[in-house]
């Protein structure tokens, strides 16, 4: 038994490119869908009739993808976060932004442009959780690094909660340089640490880069040296740190606050 079902899950992955992306979970699935994201292969937990995948169904039909309505053994073979929610979605392989689309698109909007930079995040749910946060804060990007980082990947998409299919995501060579280069065109960055001013008592306003660091040794001392401030994030309670998802989140809805002011 355990022998077949071991060919059976060689021959379901067989079936995913490498290069395709996959999207777990229903709110991920219902909002690339309602994006217009690429679906290649849509599937749905045979039998489910709830209104989460009745959404899906609906949003499936109007842009006509095919749904295949297939048993649990199937997804949890497809499946690379265990957590499918009964919806698999597989589409065309993920296209990074351009950093100059981010700013486009903060031109188009009239607003100073608003960018989130991350320094050797490596786990997967962080990364998600960022993206998310990036888009509901009106960031116009998100910016990681090529090495030493997680990149665009199922869990990524599932922890976004479908927010990758809005907020543009970029891969650079070396997150200095590009801080550099920004820095020419008026932006002006601040990262978290520990050791840094309190936040609300430094400007966040106009054009900003929040400089986000790692899970393990926060931002790297040379990008942190090519940062025009640090800010930290106050602490009443007996550990000293934030996980990096929520100190990118508390620290965005401070730069939402001061440009609402």
């Amino acid at each position: 038994m355990e022998q077949i079902e071991t060919r059976q899950k060689k021959i379901q992955q067989a079936e995913l490119k490498p290069e395709e992306l996959k999207l777990e979970g229903r709110n991920a699935v219902l909002e690339a869908i309602r994006s217009g994201t690429q679906i290649d292969r849509l599937f749905l937990l045979r039998g489910c009739a709830d209104g989460p995948i009745q959404s899906i169904v609906r949003e499936a039909k109007k842009r006509e993808i095919t749904v295949q309505f297939v048993d649990k053994m199937r997804l949890n073979n497809l499946s690379e976060t265990g957590k499918h929610q009964g919806a698999i979605a597989v589409a065309a392989a993920y296209s990074y932004a351009s950093v100059e689309d981010m700013l486009q698109a903060a031109r188009e909007k009239g607003e100073s442009p608003f960018l989130i930079l991350l320094d050797g995040i490596e786990d997967p749910h962080n990364l998600g959780a960022v993206i998310r946060t990036a888009n509901l804060a009106g960031a116009h990007g998100v910016i990681i690094p090529k090495r030493r980082a997680v990149g665009l990947t199922a869990s990524v998409a599932k922890a976004s909660a479908g927010a990758i299919s809005y907020t543009p995501v970029a891969r650079v060579t070396n997150l200095t340089a590009e801080m550099k280069r920004l820095k020419e065109q008026g932006l002006w960055f601040v990262c978290a640490d520990m050791s840094g001013a309190l936040m609300y008592d430094l400007d966040l306003k106009g054009p900003i880069g929040l400089v986000i660091g790692g899970e393990g040794g926060g931002v790297s001392d040379l990008v942190r040296k090519n940062c025009d401030f640090t800010a930290s994030v106050p602490m009443r309670g007996n550990i000293n740190s934030l996980n990096a998802s929520v100190a990118a989140g508390v620290l965005a809805y401070e730069i939402v606050r001061q440009r609402m002011v």
